[in-house]
């Protein structure tokens, strides 16, 4: 019988630096006492190739992938057919052409060959030589049908295959339907792959249909499983008093909640007060949504898988179901709700957190507030809506003062403010979008903004020091040749960005930006650093914020909508309430890696959703301005064309091919360059376009010049 660990044995061995590249029988012989385990042995080494934790050749030679000059990685397609291999651990893709792909397609898990390494003109390129996982085995696309056939073209342009389906397998679907097709046989040998249709969503076109196939393509979920359903009637709809005892309690205080107008989920709750020494106290009240979420319970499974709640337009994948996110949990006025508070005493002179308190509590939110009233009032002194809470006012007032205060004390350590518009998406009661607006951050916006990332800070660091774990947001510095690049980039543009041997610092970003005078091409500018930043994620190790410029930061202030939000309420009520000790410390110490993982795998899929469903929406509402003129600058430049971004933040394509010029593309400067006329194309740039053609398919929407 072979030792239970004899997978970490044989990693070991031929993971060390004198192991020379043997055949598997000669490593058998290594490993095995009794020739009767050969059979297991083999199967083990087996296992291993296919996880793609050692190699095989087809000699039978075993090593690891290092000596066989291959790497594990992901792959990611374009749409002209050839593609990157992102491995962990390496800054820069290493380039697939498309005749060396495979059969891989985007988001596979593979094996690479590399055949020529990188130098600084060129990336090092690449043979696929084996798929390890496929990312999706169920796609969403268009179905189209012959006599004793269909194939599925697929919804995402970098899916570039059809998807042949024999006649047996339609299930009901007709021409242009939308499906859910799943892929049973895989491409090989120049074999189309083959699958069958396992649901049909619905006509192609129709509204609801396009945003459920949105929905469905990126494998989020809508109903809440059965176990979910029945463990909500073992919840009550109201505060028990024995529930309350323990907690501080707050219902008398003017505590409320400033929101969205159209928002039904409220997390958080506030209340800003002076005190008597002249300092702020300002009190952070979050929903308690652990107290009815039980670990491991089946609400608590679900909320994990989903992560996030997701936001598309005019409709909402909750994390939790509407009984507890707009309901118990939700902190709506003049009722009794469980909270997780952080009350912090405030220097009204630099914003620094003097003394804190970190406790379970019990609140009465004595008014639903909008953005759109608290800034009415703060900014114009509306007269309805100061009578009409004319008891907030004062509170309202020490709000918005302490908030400046925060505010600056955060940019003058150097946070960057990127501050791109927004816009909103507005329907009609068919659901077609009739107007797009620009979203204003208007005072209350940024209140609410200053308190929660206050509070997230100040829970992050008093943690961080408790040193258990945790779960936190990180944001790591920036690789250094991408910063190096972006110098050179500004340079080009005749801006200057200044940073020291040391590495640079989140205000060095700040003070280029702010040299920016022209609006448009600061927030392009801006884009382009975002790019040039990595990606925020959750993490079980505390590696600090680059854009906030925070030492330490968490998620703690939106429970009802956040995953690591809820894990993180979870440890700190445990350490309230004493039942905390080492077997928890080391549960969390096993668990949290993986909450992390997939809370961020999570919150992406979200981001490209929701970003999918705009795309959708502005497209259908460009649809019927073809032909229109407007103003726009210029966002982004390519080798293949300029887009433009119009006031709404709606963005168009105008294709070098149909400009009446010559242009070359220098990618240092990423400007274009007429080739007689010199007239260059450079980002911010004002552009008068003609809106020329709009594929809602595609969502790709064409402007030509004016």
């Amino acid at each position: 019988m072979l030792p239970i660990d004899i997978k970490e044995r044989i990693l070991g061995f031929i993971n060390h630096i004198d192991y020379k590249i043997i055949k598997r029988n000669e490593l058998a012989d290594i490993f095995l006492e009794n020739k009767s385990d050969i059979e297991e042995f083999n199967s083990i080494l087996d296992e291993l190739a296919a996880n793609g934790e050692l190699f095989i050749n087809k000699k039978g030679k075993v090593g690891t992938l290092d000596l066989f000059s291959m790497k594990k990685g992901k792959y990611s397609s374009t749409k002209n057919g050839y593609g990157f291999v992102d491995v962990d651990g390496e800054d820069e893709g290493i380039f697939i052409n498309e005749e060396d792909r495979n059969g891989a397609f985007d988001g596979d898990e593979i094996i690479v060959k590399v055949i020529k390494n990188s130098t600084p003109e060129k990336k090092a390129e690449a043979v696929i030589v084996k798929i390890i996982k496929r990312a999706n085995h169920d796609v969403v696309g268009v179905f189209h049908q012959n006599t004793s056939f269909g194939f599925v073209i697929v919804d995402n342009k970098k899916f570039d295959m059809d998807i042949f389906i024999p006649k047996k397998y339609f299930s009901g679907a007709k021409n242009n339907d939308k499906v859910v097709c799943r892929i049973d046989i895989w491409p090989e040998n120049g074999k189309k792959p083959e699958g069958r249709i396992i649901e049909v969503i619905g006509k192609k076109g129709d509204r609801y249909v396009e945003i459920d196939s949105i929905i469905k393509h990126h494998s989020l979920l809508e109903e809440f499983p059965k176990k979910v359903i029945d463990q909500l009637e073992d919840i009550p709809d109201y505060i028990g008093e024995e529930e309350i005892n323990g907690r501080l309690d707050l219902r008398n205080e003017i505590i409320y909640t400033i929101d969205g107008a159209d928002s039904k989920d409220f997390d958080d709750a506030v209340c800003v007060e002076i005190m008597e020494n002249g300092n702020f106290k300002l009190g952070v009240h979050i929903a308690d949504v652990t107290h009815y979420v039980t670990e491991n319970s089946p609400l608590d499974r679900e909320a994990l898988k989903r992560a996030t709640s997701v936001y598309l337009v005019d409709k909402v994948i909750p994390m939790l179901p509407p009984k507890l996110s707009n309901g118990i949990c939700s902190l709506n006025p003049n009722v009794d709700r469980l909270t997780l508070s952080c009350i912090m005493e405030i220097n009204p002179q630099n914003g620094k957190v003097i003394n804190y308190d970190i406790v379970e509590s019990v609140i009465n939110s004595k008014a639903r507030l909008t953005y759109t009233e608290v800034s009415d009032i703060l900014e114009n002194e509306n007269k309805e809506l100061s009578e009409k809470y004319e008891f907030l006012l004062e509170n309202l007032k020490n709000a918005e003062k302490l908030a400046l205060v925060l505010r600056n004390r955060r940019l003058k350590r150097g946070a960057i403010d990127f501050d791109f518009p927004e816009s909103y998406i507005i329907l009609d009661e068919e659901g077609i979008p009739i107007d797009i607006s620009p979203y204003e951050r208007r005072t209350s916006n940024k209140i609410i903004e200053e308190f929660m990332l206050l509070t997230n800070e100040t829970i992050s660091e008093h943690y961080h020091w408790m040193k258990i774990p945790f779960v936190y947001r990180v944001h790591e510095e920036p690789e250094e040749d991408k910063i190096i690049e972006l110098k050179e980039y500004l340079n080009m543009l005749g801006y200057k960005m200044i940073f020291s041997r040391t590495g640079v610092r989140p205000k060095d970003l700040q003070k280029a930006l702010n040299s920016i005078k022209d609006l448009d091409t600061k927030q392009s500018v801006g884009r382009v650093m975002l790019r040039t930043l990595r990606q925020a994620r959750y993490s079980p190790e505390s590696l600090g914020h680059f854009g906030l410029a925070a030492k330490y930061y968490s998620h703690f202030t939106s429970p009802i909508r956040r995953y690591p939000d809820l894990q993180i309420h979870r440890i700190i009520k445990e350490i309230i309430n004493k039942k905390y000790n080492k077997k928890r410390f080391k549960h969390y110490e096993h668990l949290l890696a993986e909450v992390c993982n997939q809370s961020s795998i999570q919150e992406r899929k979200a981001e490209l959703a929701e970003r999918d469903v705009d795309d959708y929406y502005k497209a259908v509402y460009m649809e019927n301005k073809i032909g229109e003129k407007y103003l726009g600058h210029i966002s982004s430049v390519t080798s293949f064309g300029i887009f433009v971004e119009l006031p709404n933040g709606v963005e168009g394509l105008i294709r070098l091919q149909n400009i009446p010029e010559y242009f070359e593309y220098v990618e240092k400067s990423k400007t274009l360059v007429g080739k007689q006329s010199g007239k260059i194309y450079r980002l911010g740039q004002k552009l008068q376009v003609k809106v020329e053609n709009v594929n809602v398919d595609l969502r790709e929407i064409d402007f030509s010049l004016v």
